[in-house]
């Protein structure tokens, strides 16, 4: 199998743009302490979002509960945590996501990111 071949076949479709944060310690130079703060750590990488399961309708007459999971396709050598956020661009409309467990393939990585937010 050519590998180099597939790989290329498949970040033909990644037609969405990605990036990374990922929560790591900033001081405050005014109060001195230092707290957790999402930082990107890698930016505007090329991906392809795929929905793996239709979304839920949690709606109530207070709030209407947006929640459902996609599958996220990347190149291997991005290092993606679970807990990551991660903001996917596809067209005009961006997205937030959290990353679940990567999966790794010598080709791309397919990592699970579940989409949890208020219409």
């Amino acid at each position: 199998m050519n590998l180099t071949r597939h790989r290329r076949a498949i970040e033909r479709m990644y037609t969405d743009r990605c990036t990374i944060y990922r929560y790591q310690p900033v001081k405050d130079p005014e109060t001195k302490t230092t707290k957790l703060v999402p930082q990107p750590v890698y930016t505007d990488q090329p991906c392809r979002i795929s929905q793996r399961a239709l979304g839920q309708n949690n709606q109530t007459e207070a709030q209407n509960e947006i929640r459902y999971e996609t599958k996220l396709f990347i190149a291997p050598e991005v290092e993606i945590r679970q807990g990551d956020l991660l903001e996917v661009t596809r067209g005009t409309v961006t997205r937030r996501y959290t990353a679940g467990e990567p999966y790794q393939y010598s080709t791309h990585q397919e990592v699970s990111i579940q989409r949890e937010e208020w219409a």
